[in-house]
């Protein structure tokens, strides 16, 4: 009797494995099984790892000494500073405000607050800070340039010329070079203050300060008990008015106290007390002689 044969086989794939298969084809299954399975591999490993305190402290000791070790490289140290464009005192104080231990590495050296500190100084303008080739930590200094003196009932200022204080002065007689302000809120308006100076040029041997009255306008004071008395607005041209008759007619040559210009349609001028009493005198004979 012949046997039975085996049913013959089918080629073609299971359900699941025809499943599998088209799962397989699709780009994101692989690029998830090729690279994200590897990678939440990795992640859990770490994360597993940092998971204990002592690993942690391990990592951050390992590389604070590896940071330690660059920057305390020999070409990373600064050992010396050098200041140009400043005073010896200004320089001094450059010192006593950045108390630095040289040598030191530049890494800790925070150069923009340096500078801040510096520029705080009321004699310095501008600072520029850099670390030079050799280790030189370099500072380049502008100083405030002193245009005024202020009078103040604390002492005497001397002040650039946008009115920043640079120092203080124990007597005028030390910068006689320099104009006298007095009055109060004088330093906020040092520019207009230096116009109305350089309008009053032709009697400049004669001007005693320029006084800020009120904190509204100026009044410029001369010798011989003399004043000009300027307005709020517009004192420079005012001033000016008072140059031109000083040029044509010696204005301030004659026995005037006070040339009054804070009124621009009506300018006053007062007499001196000498000059009112020969004028009494003066009208005394007149009447006098009239009488007879």
């Amino acid at each position: 009797m012949r046997p039975l044969s085996a049913p013959a086989r089918d080629p073609a794939p299971s359900r699941t494995a025809y499943r599998m298969h088209r799962l397989w084809l699709t780009p994101m299954y692989r690029r998830m099984l090729r690279v994200g399975l590897p990678l939440l591999v990795v992640v859990s490993a770490v994360g597993w790892y940092l998971s204990d305190p002592d690993h942690i402290r391990g990592i951050s000791d390992k590389a604070a000494e590896i940071r330690r070790s660059i920057q305390e490289r020999p070409e990373f140290m600064v050992k010396l500073m050098a200041i140009d464009g400043a005073s010896e005192e200004i320089a001094e104080s450059i010192r006593a405000v950045l108390p630095v231990d040289f040598p030191v590495s530049s890494f800790d050296l925070d150069l923009p607050a340096m500078q801040d500190r510096i520029e705080e100084l009321d004699a310095v303008d501008r600072a520029d800070l850099r670390i030079r080739p050799g280790g030189i930590l370099q500072i380049e200094v502008r100083e405030r340039v002193p245009a005024v003196v202020w009078r103040t009932a604390q002492g005497l200022e001397l002040l650039d010329a946008e009115g920043h204080r640079v120092s203080s002065i124990e007597s005028h007689l030390k910068r006689m070079d320099l104009p006298l302000l007095a009055g109060e809120g004088a330093d906020e308006m040092v520019p207009e203050a230096l116009e109305v100076l350089a309008t009053a040029e032709p009697v400049a041997s004669r001007i005693r300060g320029l006084v800020r009255m009120g904190e509204r306008r100026w009044t410029l004071v001369l010798d011989r008990d003399q004043s000009i008395l300027l307005p709020e607005s517009r004192p420079v041209q005012a001033l000016e008015q008072v140059m031109a008759l000083e040029h044509a007619q010696d204005l301030l040559a004659r026995d005037i106290a006070v040339v009054d210009m804070r009124n621009e349609n009506r300018p006053t001028l007062r007499m001196s007390g000498k000059a009112v009493e020969e004028l009494r005198r003066a009208k005394g004979l007149v009447a006098g002689a009239g009488a007879e």
